[in-house]
């Protein structure tokens, strides 16, 4: 151990050091340090929990890629097919860090009650669909299992079941309107097999799943035509560049759309939150480098005469002040040891209990998620105790303006 940590060590566990007038604010220093702390954790956290939340239940309804025709509207009612037999079906080959590819096709309908009636869009999906998403999120009932044969098993969000009084093993009437307005709706009789639950009302008020040969019935369409393909990558970062490389890779008559071009104000509004979780860090590191700053001024002068001393004894004012900077560094440390105890408790508690929770119709879930890496922890501790030692370097430079002679003579 060299010098200056020899002293520095000595007058943390000295007993005059723990008695005296500096120990409240010390002790007042490491509070805020450690709530400052925790705060940053538990905004990061949240932050990124709920920004991987939403964006994977945007995916699990539309998939990362979406190929479609160029000319499909926007409004579901009416797609223009695409034939299935396609080179980037059913694997991708050409691309790499595709995970998965399947069929969609959707078909705009009103489910009728004797008592009320509901506007929804049917999706339908086939053998190939992934449904380990929706098994997730799914309340009641089970997923459907769609085989060579026409199923009419659908599932429904709770927010639909809920409005039209209707539970697993109803049946109920669909209407789908034609393109010719003078002939009548077509009326399809379809059984609810599951319901789920996502939170995220803007699906899960009219999202429908069935059999994509329902769809087909409905459109006129041949077993091997389709509305379009949902695309899987395997790095959600890459999803803008895959999407490009798809582009490349399709016919010319087909276009490729990720996530962020599809629901471009949801994905601005989860960015506004990296925003605020940079002025959470910066206030809070803030607040705790000025703490530290008074702890170490005081620290500086209750201990005029111990500098005094050194100087006289030949110590350079550098070294005095790296004497309190280390012991600086030890009550940042110990404010950081217990922020870190407390705030990852708290995310943990909030993981498995899930005791707060959140308004859907404004943040899209049920409960707060939370989300932290252990590369995070680390950078948010050292950049912490760095920037808060930085800030003590110019208050620490009162020790060189201190005079032996004076410090002694009035101590």
């Amino acid at each position: 151990m060299n010098f200056e940590l020899f002293i520095a060590n000595r007058l943390t566990k000295s007993q005059e050091y723990k008695n005296s007038v500096s120990s409240p604010i010390i002790k007042i220093a490491i509070i805020a340090i450690a709530l400052g702390m925790m705060m940053m954790l538990i905004s990061i956290a949240t932050g990124v929990g709920l920004q991987r939340r939403i964006r994977d239940k945007v995916a699990g309804f539309n998939g990362h890629i979406v190929i479609s025709n160029y000319d499909n509207n926007q409004s579901k009612t009416t797609q223009k097919p695409i034939d299935i037999h396609q080179k980037f079906y059913p694997k991708f080959t050409t691309v790499s860090g595709i995970n998965h590819v399947q069929v969609f096709a959707t078909r705009a309908g009103i489910i009728r009650t004797e008592k009320s009636f509901e506007g929804v869009v049917l999706k339908g999906v086939d053998k190939d669909y992934d449904w380990s998403f929706f098994k997730e999120y799914l309340v009641a009932g089970k997923v459907p299992v769609f085989g060579d044969k026409i199923s009419k098993e659908v599932i429904v969000s709770k927010l639909i079941a809920d409005r039209m009084h209707f539970k697993v093993g109803d049946s109920f009437d669909t209407f789908f309107i034609k393109e010719d307005p003078n002939t009548l709706p077509s009326r399809r009789v379809y059984k609810i097999s599951g319901i789920y639950d996502t939170g995220f009302e803007e699906f899960d008020k009219n999202i429908m799943i069935g059999d994509i040969n329902q769809v087909r019935g409905l459109n006129k369409w041949k077993n091997d035509q389709v509305g379009g393909f949902e695309v899987f990558v395997n790095d959600f970062n890459e999803i803008d560049k895959k999407s490009k490389e798809i582009y490349q890779e399709i016919d010319v008559t087909l276009d490729s759309q990720s996530l962020f071009e599809q629901y471009p104000q949801i994905f601005e509004w989860l960015q506004l939150f990296d925003g605020n979780i940079a002025v959470i860090i910066i206030i809070m590191i803030i607040v705790a480098g000025i703490n530290m700053i008074t702890a170490l001024l005081v620290l500086i002068l209750e201990r005029t005469q111990i500098i005094g001393v050194l100087k006289t004894l030949g110590a350079k004012s550098w070294s005095i002040r790296k004497i309190f900077l280390y012991n600086a560094s030890y009550i940042i440390g110990r404010g950081l040891l217990i922020g870190n105890v407390v705030g990852l408790l708290f995310i943990y508690l909030q993981y498995q209990f899930k005791f707060i929770t959140l308004d859907p119709q404004n943040y899209y879930v049920h409960v707060a998620p939370v989300y932290i890496t252990f590369s995070q922890i680390i950078l948010l501790n050292i950049g912490t105790l760095v920037l808060c030692v930085l800030m003590m370097l110019i208050p620490s430079y009162i020790i060189t303006r201190i005079s032996p002679a004076q410090s002694v003579k009035f101590s």
